[in-house]
């Protein structure tokens, strides 16, 4: 039987991450013959992580540029994609999550009749503005799929609402299996991960908070309050924050403004991927708007508190580990406080399960592609 071939499309770090896994996994599967495609739209955080990866990618489109609107960044991310399709044929397209680099290669592969798998499918808000424009991204995917790797059992029920059933499969989170692979090499390598020594000797004894936030619908006062918030956490002596700044000038002008040079803040350059995962383990809490977070933390038994109105991934706060505190100045503060000062408040969070898989997900994920070709 002939080579079947995957066109695997990624653009963003966290796409990355989750998809080098999958790209790992189904390599591994005779008769199968993945392609890798990147859009780029985040160019250097991208990088990074194809770079800890040992992942090439076979094409290359690069199609980041600074302050591009989203209906131009769509535009050409269907008209690149569906060339790269034209050229490739590929029998199946994988894609990943929420970003505009997954919707529209769906569509693309769609316009061409190619199958399309949806990996970290059926998150939902419920509301189309938060997180914006992820939760449309998501929603256009889905009827274009006919594979669906749903990370948790809540995430299926929401495709079953609306009624999507056929082709889904709950896998977990592939995630936890670029955290296991990725710890293992720092484990191996403590190098890979050095670059922190210097700013955690500097906050030796201290409680760590780490903070990370980037998302479009807290840009402006949203973002004012959580500047103003972590000013207030960071004024007692006990604590640091540590603070990977999103290169976004939407974050960072606003934390100039704010945070100014704030002696128990540490705003540093976007930590790669290991950085990151040693960021988690040495910190005590974790304060976010991010989706992927929200899943990393609790693997490290780490609180997570969401600096969002909605979320997603609902099982992180149905499991305890996740709260959503939203981004009032006021409801942050009084909640890192409680944690902080609370020892069962904090038990109660760091202990509980983490909802959102084993580490065994690409596995799965590159089993059924590969039963789908008949393999």
């Amino acid at each position: 039987m002939a080579s079947r071939t995957v066109l695997v499309i990624f653009g963003t770090r966290p796409e990355a991450i989750k998809m080098f896994p999958v790209v790992r996994a189904l390599a591994d599967r005779a008769g199968i013959t993945v392609r890798t495609c990147v859009t780029a739209q985040h160019r250097g955080l991208l990088d990074q992580v194809l770079s800890i990866a040992d992942l090439v990618p076979d094409i290359d489109l690069d199609l980041m540029e600074p302050g591009q609107t989203l209906d131009r960044l769509t535009a050409r991310l269907l008209t690149a994609l569906g060339g790269v399709m034209d050229r490739e044929t590929p029998d199946r397209v994988i894609v990943q999550g929420d970003t505009a680099t997954a919707m529209a290669g769906a569509l693309a592969a769609y316009y061409r009749k190619v199958p399309v798998a949806h990996v970290e499918a059926g998150l939902r808000s419920g509301d189309i503005y938060h997180p914006w424009p992820e939760e449309i991204n998501r929603r256009i995917v889905a009827p274009i799929a006919d594979l669906h790797f749903a990370p948790t059992q809540t995430a299926a029920a929401a495709l079953a609402r609306e009624n999507i059933t056929d082709g889904v499969h709950v896998t977990g989170n592939t995630v936890i299996d670029a955290l296991h692979w990725t710890g293992a090499r720092i484990a191996a390598d403590p190098l890979m991960a050095a670059g922190l020594d210097t700013t955690l000797a500097r906050f030796a004894g201290k409680r760590i908070v780490l903070v990370t936030t980037h998302r479009r619908e807290n840009f402006g006062d949203g973002m004012a309050a959580i500047a103003r918030a972590i000013a207030r956490i960071a004024a007692r002596d006990d604590v640091a924050v540590l603070f990977p700044m999103h290169p976004n000038p939407n974050v960072a002008s606003v934390m100039d403004a704010i945070l100014g040079d704030a002696p128990n803040v540490a705003r540093i350059a976007p930590l790669d991927y290991p950085h990151f995962i040693r960021a988690l383990g040495a910190c005590d809490l974790a304060l976010t708007d991010s989706g992927g977070v929200q899943e990393e933390a609790p693997a490290f038994g780490k609180p997570v508190l969401v600096m969002r109105e909605t979320t997603e991934r609902p099982e992180g706060v149905a499991a305890g580990t996740a709260r959503l505190v939203g981004t009032d100045e006021d409801r942050i503060v009084s909640e890192v406080f409680t944690l902080l000062d609370d020892k069962g408040a904090y038990a109660a969070m760091a202990r509980a399960h983490n909802p959102f898989g084993d580490g065994h997900a690409a596995k799965r994920i590159a089993g059924i592609v590969a039963d789908a070709f008949g393999l």
